[in-house]
């Protein structure tokens, strides 16, 4: 029997669950079954009977809405593959735009110093680490469930335990970094979210009753830990535009561009630390 006909049950089944991708979502399910990569899934045989089994008990959590990722136990965000799973957030397709503009950042710097705070599972951290080798990526997280699984993804970048909120924090990295991101909490209290979203952690997702209860904090940090010249690179809310703006104006930055995500929505915003003498204090 071909793989086509539990290929198009697959999809159809997880269509009408609600999925948004159930042909994507049904293709990556079997070829996980398989064990074999998506590009190779329809040259596979039939199913076996065990295979079968497994197939179903997949579709059945996916259709419920569990995350793709938890099922299939990685997520991938540029050429960083990281493993994830309940008590961490899952890295999201449009947070490689967060890594285009990291990297656009960093070229023509040498030996760069990078900070990624809220790194979560590590995996933007990982995606610079993987691309800029020459790198010295930190990954910052205080969150003991989703430190377990960015100390399981990031080996080759130093991890910290560190409240980006707190007043002080990483303070012996001061004006070090030649980039910071940042992929922050940033939905406001009650926002009604998709069942994904639902399953990640509730302060992974939600900042406060604007969105901004992090945000506001993590500017001024982020403006502390880059040298003169240095960028920030932070995602955020397409309703948050001018909220971002002005807090990243009042820490201080120059050169505040809000750039679109592939869809068009304003959703990560860059800022540069001035070379001048300006601004607040370091």
């Amino acid at each position: 029997m071909s793989i086509i006909g539990p290929l198009n049950r697959t999809t159809t089944r997880l269509g009408a669950s609600g999925v948004d991708t159930p042909r994507t979502d049904a293709e990556l399910l079997l070829a996980h079954v398989l064990g074999l990569p998506r590009s190779r899934l329809l040259l596979a045989e039939a199913l076996t009977p065990a295979q079968e089994v497994a197939l179903e008990e997949l579709v059945s959590r996916r259709a419920g809405r569990e995350p793709l990722q938890h099922l299939l136990g990685t997520a991938v965000l540029g050429p960083a593959e990281v493993a994830v799973g309940p008590g961490v957030f899952v890295p999201r397709p449009e947070t490689e735009g967060l890594l285009v503009l990291a990297l656009d950042a960093l070229r023509g710097r040498t030996a760069p110093l990078v900070v990624d705070l809220c790194t979560g599972s590590g995996a933007l951290a990982l995606a610079v680490h993987l691309e800029r080798p020459d790198a010295d990526v930190h990954a910052v997280e205080d969150d003991p469930a989703a430190l377990g699984w960015a100390r399981r993804n990031l080996a080759g970048v130093t991890v910290h335990e560190a409240d980006v909120t707190a007043p002080g924090v990483l303070a012996d990295l001061d004006r070090t970094a030649d980039v910071v991101t940042a992929n922050p909490p940033y939905v406001p209290d009650g926002t009604p979210v998709e069942l994904e979203v639902a399953s990640d952690p509730r302060r992974a997702v939600f900042a406060g009753p604007d969105g901004l209860a992090v945000i506001r904090p993590l500017a001024p940090l982020a403006y502390r830990l880059l040298r003169p010249g240095g960028v920030l690179v932070l995602e955020h809310d397409e309703s948050h535009v001018d909220g971002v703006v002005a807090a990243l104006a009042g820490a201080g930055f120059a050169d505040v561009v809000t750039h679109p995500d592939l869809a068009g929505r304003p959703r990560a915003t860059t800022a540069r630390r001035s070379a001048a003498p300006s601004g607040p204090p370091p």
